[in-house]
């Protein structure tokens, strides 16, 4: 975050050229952030701000938070997923008090933000994009501003371990069917497909989210 406050500026001439100092942040105020979609979360220790001898201040501070997300998984193993994350201050009216702007473009933020993501995981960060407006509570309308963050799934683990042995699965009972053998060992070649495909059906309810108003195309086949 940075913002100025006109009330907080002196001359370093004066001050043994002294342009910055680093306060706590209850020293002076600061602006009421709040991240909407935020369920859970745990702040960082360093609640400090760097504060200009022209009156600017800087706080930067880590959080690890968990956000809501609305999931579409009918293409699940190989879906894209949206998300937004929201920051606005209800407190101070956007009209008069707090306007919220991004310093830096969509591209630079993108490019920063996969250098920490990582990328050896089931997800690939693909797109970053911001959004500024206001929004209308009450009577007064408030400063938002919202990252819709892009992200695709890797599916190899799930090829490997869940799609071809599926597909092996009816291979085999293709060619049991219509293959040469008795009818005692399509019987129990039979038996042994369905509890395959059973053990592959209680694997495939533990790794398929739960959280979709319509389920995949690969658990409803």
């Amino acid at each position: 975050q940075k913002w100025k406050n006109t009330f907080a500026t002196w001359d370093p001439q004066d001050f043994c050229n002294i342009s910055k100092v680093v306060l706590p942040t209850d020293t002076y105020w600061s602006p009421p952030i709040f991240i909407l979609e935020r369920v859970n979360g745990q702040n960082s220790n360093l609640d400090y701000m760097a504060v200009m001898h022209n009156g600017s201040f800087d706080s930067t501070q880590a959080f690890q938070v968990t956000l809501t997300c609305s999931l579409m998984i009918l293409k699940f193993p190989f879906d894209t997923q949206t998300c937004n994350l929201s920051i606005a201050s209800f407190l101070h009216p956007a009209v008069t008090d707090l306007v919220m702007k991004t310093r830096r473009a969509p591209a630079e933020m993108m490019k920063d933000s996969q250098s920490y993501f990582l990328t050896d995981g089931e997800w690939k960060f693909t797109n970053l994009s911001i959004i500024e407006y206001t929004e209308e509570l009450g009577d007064g309308e408030f400063s938002v501003v919202t990252y819709v963050i892009s992200m695709e799934r890797q599916p190899t683990l799930y090829i490997l371990n869940l799609i071809l042995p599926a597909c092996a699965l009816y291979l085999l009972d293709m060619a049991v069917l219509f293959g040469p053998s008795s009818l005692e060992d399509k019987a129990n070649f039979q038996i042994a497909i369905v509890l395959g495909s059973s053990m592959l059906a209680v694997i495939l309810n533990n790794i398929l989210p739960t959280s979709s108003n319509k389920p995949p195309v690969i658990g409803t086949h």
